[in-house]
């Protein structure tokens, strides 16, 4: 039985295990490269944030999606109670 290859649409008579350890290996050498691209200095440098820097950054996240969410409700408030007014006036 011939199975063809998607890429060089040949035929391709391996055998299983072989087509296995070509995907294996595939996946080791890309594995490898982590690190060495464009981001590998970042990634060197990175580290784990200690406690007090991880406390201050949720706590800033929260913060932050408070205040979208608050602002959110604000304009559906508005939306809400603005619109019908304005619609009557306008007469619509």
């Amino acid at each position: 039985m011939k199975f063809f290859n998607q890429k060089d649409k040949v035929a391709d008579d391996r055998s299983f295990v072989e087509k296995a350890w070509d995907i294996q290996h595939n996946i080791e050498t890309r594995q490898k490269r982590i690190g060495k691209g464009k981001y590998g200095r970042v990634l060197k440098m990175a580290r784990k944030p200690t406690d007090e820097e991880f406390a201050k950054t949720s706590k800033i996240t929260a913060v932050g999606i408070m205040l979208i969410g608050g602002l959110g409700f604000l304009v559906f408030l508005l939306a809400e109670l603005l619109a019908p007014w304005i619609a009557e006036i306008l007469g619509l």
